[in-house]
């Protein structure tokens, strides 16, 4: 009777491990998903400006006359 106890035991210990893991998984990819989100629109308010800060760049290219 000691053997089936014993291993029933260390069945639900592995299973409480292994719930314990996925937790701290599911905690990760939630902060790893915030960071990439954050990250996105870090990017996006950076080309935004980018392309504010072209167009007159572009206007002024465009009226310029090409020496070739």
């Amino acid at each position: 009777m000691f053997w089936p106890m014993t291993a029933i035991a260390l069945g639900f210990c592995g299973i409480a491990v292994l719930g314990l893991l996925t937790a701290r998984v599911l905690v990760q990819v939630r902060r790893l998903a915030h960071e990439v989100a954050e990250s996105s629109r870090r990017i996006t308010r950076a080309t935004e400006e980018l392309e504010r800060a072209a167009i007159p760049l572009a206007a002024r290219t465009a009226h310029t006359p090409r020496q070739d």
